[in-house]
């Protein structure tokens, strides 16, 4: 079995909820927004936000967050207020990739709460998030301009979970990882027993959100 290794670069996740004009400026100004949905092998197709900039005299690293809490915000004319793990990051200059995990949101497929790993996969429908991870860099190493090949990957929380997935069995591309506190056991984690301070995340699969 494959893995890659994981890498502490300090990293810290941006919150996705959309801001304001003057918050947005310098993300519109520096990086031109795609949303496509990108085939697994299975057949679903996941929902995946696009951030490249538009500074195109060099070739960028490529930046992956895949997560199960929104992409948002939606519509290639809405930018997030900051993208990448961190505002050095963003000003450095990577090809910043957000992706709704399968079943989420905008993307196909049935979601699993932490889906297990497959590690034989006979038939085009053993699918996990390996996979998942595997396929979509597939597909940005084609069909995205100016990347350098090399792809990184980072998550806090769930989306770390789906960033230590992707270290299995990895893509080539993928070169660095940073799984940062990623749930790991539902049932000993503070989340099912301390509520998370103010509700069990795990209820967010199941409960409307909060207005």
């Amino acid at each position: 079995m494959k893995t890659t290794t994981a890498l502490p670069f300090a990293l810290l996740l941006a919150l996705s909820a959309p801001g304001t004009a003057q918050d947005t400026a310098y993300v519109a100004q520096h990086f031109t927004k795609q949303e496509v949905q990108i085939p697994m092998r299975d057949g679903a197709k996941l929902f995946t936000a696009i951030y490249a900039p538009k500074a195109t005299a060099q070739k960028y690293p490529i930046l992956l967050n895949r997560t199960p809490y929104s992409v948002a915000p939606y519509g290639e004319e809405q930018y997030k207020t900051m993208v990448g793990p961190s505002e050095q990051l963003m000003r450095d200059g990577y090809i910043v990739v957000y992706q709704d995990v399968r079943g989420r949101l905008m993307s196909e497929g049935e979601f699993v709460n932490m889906t297990p790993h497959q590690p034989k996969q006979r038939t085009r429908t053993d699918i996990d998030e390996s996979t998942d991870t595997y396929d979509t860099i597939e597909w940005l190493i084609k069909n995205v301009a100016n990347h350098n090949g090399r792809v990184g990957q980072w998550g806090i929380s769930y989306p770390g979970f789906y960033t230590a997935a992707g270290m299995i069995d990895a893509h080539p591309a993928l070169k660095a990882a940073s799984p940062q506190a990623p749930i790991v056991d539902w049932f000993t984690g503070d989340d099912f027993h301390r509520s998370h301070c103010r509700r069990n995340r795990a209820l967010d699969f199941v409960l409307p959100p909060y207005e």
